[in-house]
């Protein structure tokens, strides 16, 4: 139930304050004075739609027109006004109407329509009845409201339109200069990071110096015909520290420094990417010499033309511009360009040779020495009781980043502010460490003494095998809590880094992830699904022996595996396997037999030492988590793997593991 320490956290963005008012990116007095648009819009469409200002505010009826003939012919027309071909009557006395719905409605006032055709009868049939008429003369004029209800919209989109952009322009994003470079400059002054700030990383800075010192004193390397690296590329994982040794070259060159990431250069318009490169090395020319440095390189620098789907075009012209900038037909004078990426196997080949960037500089994850000085500098502002040993913290942390450190550090902090108190202990480091390893610790499961009784031979198995192998890390710890996905874990914390594992560690390290299934068989004779973990991990070691180390004697020292992975998809598709099916059976066979080795070492060590596990197992039932001090005052051990043992005994043993392991 060990599980892996998971990988660090990925680097966040920036916050940005979200806008406020009812349009976003609009303030508020644009919306102070839009809303009565609003309204005057909405009562304008009102009144042309019921025809407010045509009818004056007289209700009256329409009806047919020869309805209002047989008016006329009756009568009851007392007077009308004909304008084009809309007539309107009053009437005599009220008239009455059925309307569709079968309701009657009585009416004194009336409306109808002239045919378009013409009635030459309608005139003399007025006249006849004595009917007045009024004929008002067509508008010349022209149709203001109309006019102004067409208007409105457009109106409206102007209005937002120029707010937007008076917006924008606040913001330093004019929209007339979409395609210029976004890099931010700095120079010594506006940057207070310097390289006393940057713990450890010696040949990366020893690397960076030289640049520094020839945008300070070109002439120095002039005399003797050297030149510096037109482009210098930092590699490693993420957390190690290469924007912070970016934003140091900031503050110890006296250079202008145009900092910019990748995917600043991106936009969904094709193009646009290669015109802020451009842009950005014109602006980087005439402030020569000067540092350019982008940060997450592989965003823009991917290989061309990869995986099924082909490449994406705004990328590709944007990494050929950069290409075209760095080396291409016109000379780049004075300018340096940094990057930095933790993904150096999928940047386009173009991008890595001489002359573009010449020079790669590794910034591996911090030596032990190295995680000291990084502890040491976060822990200036934090208030540590004198028992906090920095040494044993970054002894204890391998494969720690700098991020991760910091992080360490910051959750420890946290929890000393949790209990309220004014200083850090040891115990709030511990704790933060088990959190950053492990995870949370979950609450109470409803666990039943059978389940906690399995988890504690489980722990207990793999703790008594790393005890007793001569070639194992020393136990640090050994807890039945349950912390993120893992239900109890088994701590081993080397007591220096390690570079390169010989076989003899890496047998007894099978054994020791083997122990938590064996302990399983042993004394309960079962096995749970709390050796998934154990398994996968054993399985994948097992298989790079195997495959990529060449370290069995039946296969021979050949490397079968492939350091490239594909990382476009489809590539895999046309890339064979580079061994045939009889050597794969027999990889696949070589693989169970080192499992089945390890798994019967850790079952008979744990019956030589079956009442340790026992002892062990109560004690974890009991107290739920010990030390490794405690643990081998538990089970009677040295506190030590096998110390004992000289070192022509722990040959033999080695010599006796690899020969029934290779099948001799």
């Amino acid at each position: 139930m060990s599980q892996n320490r998971p990988n660090p956290p990925g680097r966040g963005t920036g916050d940005r304050t979200p806008s406020r008012g009812p349009i976003p990116g609009m303030n508020m007095g644009c919306a102070r004075w839009l809303l009565p648009m609003w309204i005057l819009l909405a009562v304008a469409a009102f009144a042309w739609t019921f025809g407010l200002f045509d009818r004056g505010g007289v209700e009256a009826q329409e009806i047919a027109y020869s309805e209002f003939r047989e008016q006329v012919a009756d009568g009851n027309v007392e007077a009308v006004r004909i304008e084009n071909q809309r007539i309107e009557g009053e009437l005599r006395s009220p008239a009455t109407v059925v309307t569709e719905d079968g309701t009657t409605v009585q009416y004194t006032n009336l409306v109808t329509h002239a045919p378009p055709f013409g009635d030459d009868t309608l005139l003399p049939l007025l006249e006849e009845q004595g009917v007045t008429v009024r004929v008002e003369p067509p508008d010349t004029g022209l149709a203001w409201w109309p006019i102004l209800l067409n208007l409105l919209p457009l109106a409206l989109l102007l209005v937002v339109g120029y707010t937007f952009l008076r917006r924008s322009q606040a913001q330093g994003q004019n929209l007339f200069s979409f395609g210029e470079s976004r890099a931010k400059r700095y120079t010594g002054a506006t940057q207070a990071t310097t390289f006393g700030d940057v713990a450890g990383a010696y040949g990366a800075k020893e690397e960076l110096q030289e640049v520094i010192d020839f945008l300070k004193n070109p002439t120095r390397f002039e005399r003797i015909g050297a030149q510096v690296p037109k482009g210098v590329l930092l590699v490693g994982p993420p957390g190690t520290g290469k924007t912070l040794l970016a934003r140091a070259v900031a503050g110890e060159a006296g250079a202008p420094f145009f900092s910019i990431t990748g995917s600043d250069f991106m936009e969904m318009f094709v193009g646009v990417g290669a015109s802020r490169v451009r842009n950005l090395f014109e602006e980087a020319k005439r402030s020569a010499p000067a540092i350019i440095f982008i940060d997450e390189l592989d965003s823009i620098g991917r290989r061309r033309g990869a995986g099924l789907g082909g490449g994406h075009d705004e990328r590709e012209q944007t990494l050929n511009q950069l290409l075209s900038e760095m080396d291409g037909f016109e000379p780049n004078i004075g300018v340096i360009v940094m990057a930095a990426t933790n993904r150096p196997d999928i940047l386009d080949s173009a991008l890595l040779r001489p002359g573009r960037f010449d020079r790669q500089i590794a910034v591996d994850l911090p030596t032990m020495g190295e995680r000291l000085e990084i502890l040491k500098i976060h822990a200036r502002n934090k208030p540590l009781e004198e028992e906090v040993d920095l040494e044993r913290v970054a002894r204890g942390t391998p494969g720690f980043s700098g991020a991760d450190l910091a992080n360490l550090l910051n959750e420890a902090a946290l929890l000393a502010a949790r209990d309220r108190r004014e200083r850090i202990v040891a115990a709030d480091v511990d704790d933060a460490r088990d959190k950053v390893l492990m995870g949370l610790q979950r609450g109470d499961l409803g666990l039943t003494q059978e389940e906690l009784q399995l988890l504690a031979y489980h722990e207990g198995g793999h703790t008594v095998v790393a005890a007793a192998l001569p070639h194992t890390d020393p136990i640090h710890k050994v807890t039945i809590v349950p912390r993120g996905h893992a239900m109890g874990a088994t701590q081993q914390l080397p007591t220096r880094d390690r570079y390169v594992y010989p076989w003899e560690y890496m047998i007894d390290r099978l054994a020791v992830m083997m122990g938590g299934r064996a302990a399983e068989r042993l004394v309960l004779n079962t096995a749970t699904s709390g050796a998934e973990g154990d398994l996968k991990g054993a399985t994948q070691l097992a298989r790079k022996m195997v495959l990529d180390w060449g370290v069995t004697e039946s296969l021979g020292p050949v490397a079968l595996g492939s350091n490239d992975s594909p990382v476009f998809l489809g590539e895999e598709i046309g890339r064979g396997r580079d061994y045939s099916d009889e050597t794969a059976r027999e990889v696949d066979e070589e693989v169970r037999h080192i499992l089945e080795e390890a798994y019967r070492r850790a079952y008979t060590t744990l019956e030589e030492h079956r009442e340790a596990l026992d002892r062990l197992a109560e004690a974890l039932l009991e107290r739920e988590e010990l030390t490794g001090e405690e643990v081998f005052d538990i089970i009677g051990l040295p506190p030590r793997s096998r110390p004992s043992l000289t070192g022509e005994e722990q040959d033999a043993a080695a010599e006796d593991v690899r020969s029934r392991v290779a099948g001799e």
